[in-house]
């Protein structure tokens, strides 16, 4: 699987190419499905957010109102529910998959319950562009201090790959976001670490790390 890891979504054209380059043609011609799931376990989403999201509107609404020739909705919750036979068909066609933010812990266990982490391996041709928590999650640990989800059990998520992600680094909606916190936080990973802001974006392709930024960002540990 190819990955897009951004900080606030495909917010530049650096991003933007990077996102072409991995889809290995233009996004007009590639389809898409878009994942709310995270929102419903962080605090701060509503549903006027993540309906922001999925129509393409909002601070990410650049992933699914970028052009692409279809958008789907694949909302993790409901699969659990349904065959796989039925879904997993929808996910192996699609060129990427959009993985909006919220608790990346939450999104974890939802993509675990549902079995996408599971096919996750098998979708080697997939792109998967994450924002925020949507990127989090495939890494090892996120941190106490971005766990929201009241039930989850400690900060660890997926670990698709080996370092770990703090978002929206110098935001001016996230005071809290500074550099200094940034390392305190790293501190407390036990791992490699990259602080990221909005205009930022981790790409991973067979392994290789890339940092694509038009704004700022560090390699933490």
């Amino acid at each position: 699987m190819k990955l897009l890891l951004t900080s606030g979504g495909v917010t530049n054209p650096s991003i933007e190419a990077a996102l072409v380059a991995q889809l290995g043609r233009p996004i007009a011609e590639c389809s898409a499905l878009c994942v709310p799931t995270a929102q419903w376990g962080h605090p701060l989403c509503t549903p006027a957010s993540a309906r922001r999201f999925v129509s393409g509107g909002g601070s990410s609404g650049s992933m699914v109102g970028s052009g692409w020739a279809s958008v789907g909705l694949l909302e993790l919750t409901a699969l659990p529910t349904i065959d796989p036979d039925r879904w997993s068909p929808w996910v192996r066609e699609a060129d990427a998959l959009l993985v909006d933010g919220g608790d990346a812990t939450y999104l974890a266990h939802w993509m675990r319950a549902s079995g996408l982490a599971a096919l996750l391996p098998e979708l080697s041709d997939t792109v998967w562009v994450g924002v925020s928590a949507g990127s989090m999650v495939l890494t090892p640990r996120i941190g106490a201090d971005f766990v929201s989800w009241p039930a989850a059990p400690d900060d660890r998520t997926l670990g698709l790959v080996d370092f770990s992600i703090f978002p929206h680094l110098d935001h001016p909606g996230f005071t809290e976001n500074t550099r200094a916190a940034a390392e305190e936080w790293a501190r407390g990973i036990g791992g490699p670490a990259y602080a990221i802001d909005d205009d930022s974006a981790i790409a991973v392709v067979d392994g290789a790390v890339d940092v694509v930024s038009e704004g700022s960002w560090a390699r933490l540990a």
